[in-house]
């Protein structure tokens, strides 16, 4: 089951931040202030985050974050795939596919669902291809304060 993140889910989901910011599938180190950060973001309902929980048998089983903005280049609402965590005992049991199915239903009106992952993430990446994702020939740059 895919469902709207609730402040109910903030210790869940923060230890989940954590399991993902800890994983080969993250190059960098993060401020864990950024965490509550995003789920004070979240609770005030803004426009710019969306957050899931995915849970298999009612348990928590990951966790979705999306952020919204507008393209001129496609022509409408974008749709970013920030994160997506399945917890490792849970993988292999579709969450993933069918965590795009929601937001794929969901965002029906985006012109543009785009996501990235670390390139030695092939489980992903393959999942990310079935899907209809391409690669895009970007480089990708960064300016942080």
């Amino acid at each position: 089951m895919i469902r709207k993140y609730t402040s109910r889910d903030r210790n869940t989901v923060y230890e989940m931040f954590k399991e993902f910011y800890n994983s080969p599938a993250v190059l960098h180190n993060v401020d864990c202030a950024n965490f509550s950060n995003t789920l004070d973001e979240a609770e005030r309902n803004s426009p710019y985050v969306a957050l899931y929980v995915i849970e298999h048998l009612g348990q928590p089983a990951g966790y979705g974050q999306l952020s919204l903005t507008y393209s001129n280049e496609a022509g409408g609402k974008v749709v970013l795939v920030e994160e997506i965590f399945i917890r490792q005992q849970y993988r292999g049991c579709g969450l993933g596919s069918e965590f795009f199915r929601h937001i794929f239903n969901e965002y029906k009106d985006a012109k543009r669902f785009r996501l990235e992952t670390e390139p030695s993430n092939q489980r992903a990446a393959a999942l990310y291809l079935k899907l209809g994702f391409k690669p895009l020939d970007y480089l990708q740059f960064v300016k942080e304060d």
